[in-house]
């Protein structure tokens, strides 16, 4: 009954309930699935009849007329009957064209419209993700160009490591995803419909596929569903990479995902801002990672697997896309954790220059650089104490000032400790990466980057 609330006394998927887009919620739908069945009984019998067999015109036109007509309780009442989901769609769609019943499924096995519809809905599955994907990599890409050359503190084992810049370390994320959107190119492309000889030639045509496979048994071999599978699992592990180093900053207050004007971050705690959207692309990246596991073990679950996994792909770059076309820095924060770094950091350029300072000749150097080695040891070592154990700042610098050992370089230590000496070709490398490597991949999808993702909830 209208308005009784009766659809939430069932369990629904959040899948499709609360996340996926319309156009990918449809490529798996009942409605989609049996209008493709109807569709390919229609490329058999045209295909049939051009190669010379008793179909007539009037019969092509009944089967078109009817596509979308679907009688969903008659179909599920034969089906009980029959114990046969495919003859029961026949037997319905015959219902309604009288006179093309015979020909309808005329010569072909049940596969021949179960597993060509998987086919067909895992390319055009594809062809809405790729767009997507596109999206992302286009967005992502103008915030490294953005962040090109504004410093930041690298890590390792989330530890501070060396100086790398914002724009170097998106692009990190992006060439995994530039990977991701060849792979999954790879992928479609490489679908073929399952079919043989000159019938399915032509049939394979009407359906829109270059190829077919040459052999098949009664099923395409699984080994499709498999790759399918892998490359979106791989898809997976690269969004949760990407998300967990947001969250991470954002722990550092020094990068943020878009936070709605209205939003609340937390229930008790007012002044939160948990990043719920990285958060929801972990976890949904994670459930897409575990899906390859079913059709490596058993074919019987490629109907559950198959959908489940491009619904979660498909809601991964609609909330990625959010995210990345709101990304919020914050340069003071990263200055503030760069200072407190950069004299540890530092310490080798000072080497350096405590060597340039003390002589040209060879042994000289060498001398020069084991005694002021030495010395900086011990002013490091007393200045993370303070840190570590008395909760002050690094007073590196103020130790270095105040030892006569480095008086001949104290004129150069403001140009030692510019956080952008220590960049590298970081900047260059942004660059040179978007124009080689993103910006060709982005071509063909350039009339679909205009399209913006309101996120439900």
């Amino acid at each position: 009954m209208e308005g009784s609330g009766e659809e939430f006394t069932k369990y629904r998927s959040p899948l499709v309930s609360r996340y996926a887009c319309k156009d990918m919620s449809y490529n798996f739908s009942d409605r989609n699935k049996f209008i493709t069945w109807r569709q390919l009984w229609i490329y058999l019998a045209e295909a049939q009849k051009e190669l010379g067999l008793p179909i007539t015109d009037a019969q092509l036109s009944e089967m078109k007329s009817h596509l979308k007509d679907i009688d969903f309780v008659m179909a599920a009442e034969k089906e009980r009957k029959l114990r046969h989901d495919v003859l029961a769609h026949v037997h319905t769609f015959a219902h309604y064209c009288p006179t093309a019943a015979p020909i309808i499924h005329w010569g072909a096995t049940s596969c021949y419209v179960g597993d060509n519809m998987d086919l067909i809905m895992l390319r055009d599955g594809f062809d809405i993700l790729l767009p997507k994907l596109a999206r992302v990599i286009d967005r992502l890409a103008n915030f490294a160009e953005k962040y090109a050359d504004l410093p930041t503190l690298g890590f390792t084992h989330y530890q501070p490591a060396q100086l790398t810049t914002v724009g170097k370390r998106a692009c990190l994320w992006l060439q995994d995803l530039v990977m991701d959107m060849r792979n999954l190119q790879r992928a479609r492309d490489d679908l073929r419909f399952r079919g043989v000889e000159e019938l399915d030639r032509k049939v394979t045509e009407l359906a829109g596929f270059k190829k077919s496979y040459l052999v098949t048994s009664q099923t395409y071999s699984r080994k499709v569903d498999i790759d399918t599978l892998c490359v979106l699992a791989s898809l997976g592990a690269t969004v949760h990479k990407i998300c967990t180093d947001i969250r991470l900053l954002a722990n550092l207050k020094e990068i943020e995902e878009p936070f709605e004007k209205e939003q609340i971050g937390s229930s008790a705690v007012p002044y939160k801002r948990n990043p719920m959207l990285a958060e929801r692309c972990c976890g949904l990246a994670r459930h897409l990672m575990a899906l390859v596991s079913d059709p490596l073990q058993t074919a019987a679950v490629q109907r559950i697997s198959l959908p489940e996994s491009f619904l979660t792909a498909d809601i991964i770059l609609s909330t990625l896309q959010n995210i990345t076309e709101g990304l919020v820095v914050y340069p003071k924060v990263i200055e503030r954790h760069i200072c407190h770094e950069l004299p540890f950091m530092a310490t080798e350029n000072i080497i350096m220059a405590m060597v340039k300072a003390g002589g040209n000749r060879q042994m000289i150097r060498i001398r020069k650089r084991k005694d002021c080695h030495g010395h900086i040891h011990v002013l490091s070592q007393q200045a993370a104490a303070v840190v570590k154990q008395e909760g002050g700042h690094n007073d590196l610098l103020d130790r270095v000032k105040a030892d006569p050992y480095f008086s001949p370089i104290l004129g150069q230590l403001d140009a030692l400790l510019d956080p952008k000496t220590f960049i590298g070709r970081a900047p260059q490398q942004v660059t040179r990466f978007l124009a080689e490597e993103v910006r060709p991949v982005l071509e063909p999808y350039k009339s679909k980057m205009d399209v913006k993702i309101e996120l439900e909830l």
